[in-house]
């Protein structure tokens, strides 16, 4: 092949100039991205809100129809007294039947939450951890990855066969150690 002449090579460099994208110029961003206008809330903010919504709830069961007196009246089937729990009522309105319905079903639950304690439901994130021995894993005390062996001789927790090599070649005071670590040390007096 014969050499390329000056002019050749100079339009050979600027092809190469042009089809170079090392300089084009990259934004970080797409110029007509926008943040979107729905916002994401965090775990402090869904429980606040969570437990705003118990609260009001339990201030709606406090001020229903069980502390209002019962007055003997005709205006009892007017929809202008709320009625007692255990009062039959012919309701005319079927959004006033489904809310004192669910005004009776609010105001039973709360009498058998408050005679009972505090339950643990999927709001209330206050209950005691699992202690079931299902739930609780073991993990290696060389490696720190889930440890399905335990050794008899040393009572160290061991990941696979590499780990348990290395377990039996430890010194003497060593494995003491790593139980001390552990919190299942046990001292002898």
């Amino acid at each position: 092949m014969a050499p390329m002449t000056p002019s050749e090579s100079d339009a050979h460099q600027q092809l190469l100039d042009s089809l170079d994208l090392t300089l084009m110029p990259r934004p970080f961003r797409n110029t007509h991205w926008k943040p979107s206008q729905r916002r994401n809330k965090n775990i402090k903010q869904i429980v606040a809100e969570a437990s705003r919504k118990e609260a009001s709830v339990l201030a709606t069961q406090t001020n229903s129809g069980s502390s209002t007196p019962h007055i003997q009246s005709s205006a009892t089937g007017t929809g202008a007294v709320t009625p007692l729990p255990g009062t039959a009522q012919v309701h005319s309105n079927i959004a006033q039947a489904a809310q004192s319905l669910s005004t009776i079903v609010l105001e039973r639950n709360l009498q058998a939450s408050l005679a009972s304690g505090p339950m643990a439901t999927y709001t209330n994130i206050e209950s005691a951890p699992s202690l079931h021995p299902a739930h609780q894993k073991h993990y290696c005390d060389i490696t720190g990855l889930p440890a399905p062996y335990t050794d008899p001789k040393s009572r160290l927790r061991y990941h696979n066969k590499e780990v348990f090599e290395v377990v039996r070649s430890l010194p003497q005071g060593v494995a003491e150690k790593y139980l001390e670590a552990r919190g299942a040390h046990v001292v002898l007096k």
